[in-house]
């Protein structure tokens, strides 16, 4: 079994910076794909993705993170880091670690939570 533990949330003023971790762990871990997805508040918010990296390193990024968000693994480690900057209120919400292995199995993190604001 794959789990995944994210750590980094916070609090942060608009403009500030904040580092994500997540940490996959699990005898049979493999992946094809890690990514960060986001929920913000409110009802009927649906989870979008933010950031994805892929085995052999391309990664893909949500329009409005462009430029801002960057997205790193570490292989040896079996992590994945997201390097967000220039926060905005609009980055507001519970961020989750995704998982994809190569065979389409997906495991989701518990999430945490970012608070952008003043």
């Amino acid at each position: 079994q794959v789990q995944l533990v994210e750590s980094g949330g916070g609090l942060v003023q608009p403009g500030g910076s904040l580092r994500l971790s997540c940490a996959a762990s699990g005898s049979q871990f493999r992946s094809a794909a890690m990514a960060w997805y986001r929920q913000g508040p409110g009802n009927g918010k649906e989870r979008e993705l933010v950031a994805i990296i892929r085995y052999g390193g391309s990664t893909d990024y949500a329009d409005s993170v462009k430029g801002r968000f960057t997205i790193s693994g570490d292989n040896g480690k079996n992590m994945v880091h997201l390097q967000m900057n220039n926060l905005k209120s609009a980055d507001t919400a519970v961020y989750y670690c995704y998982c994809r292995n190569p065979y389409g199995v997906e495991y989701w993190g518990k999430g945490t939570l970012v608070t952008v604001s003043s």
